[in-house]
């Protein structure tokens, strides 16, 4: 059973920082592409930033670039996105996500960790 779980949310002012942890476990990703998205209230979710767990190939929403930064401990199968300047409008819930490499959609999903940036 592969379990996510996101850690890291939090209050924040505009301009900090916040790091975001995703604990995977169930089986070996080495095969999987780990990803953020995020949700605003009242908005669809979107892509945040992905990365292929063998290769360490990044990928990131260009409205990130820059500023987010994802990577991987392999020794403690976990996902982090460090997040910098960040603007009240990068207030959302985090969600980790999994999926094989080359599948269209995510297919395991976390619950999802709070963060909100005051102005």
């Amino acid at each position: 059973q592969v379990q996510l779980v996101e850690s890291g949310g939090g209050l924040v002012q505009a301009g900090g920082s916040l790091r975001l942890s995703c604990a995977a476990s169930g089986r070996t990703f080495s095969r999987y592409t780990m990803g953020w998205f995020r949700q605003a209230p009242g908005k669809e979710r979107e892509f945040v930033a992905a990365l292929s767990w063998s290769g360490g190939t990044t990928y990131y929403a260009d409205s990130m670039k820059g500023r987010f930064t994802i990577s991987k401990d392999n020794a403690k199968n976990t996902v982090y996105l460090q997040m910098n300047s960040l603007k009240p409008e990068d207030t959302a819930v985090y969600y980790c996500a999994a999926k094989l490499n080359g599948a269209l959609n995510y297919d395991y999903w976390g619950q999802g960790t709070q963060v909100t940036v005051s102005s």
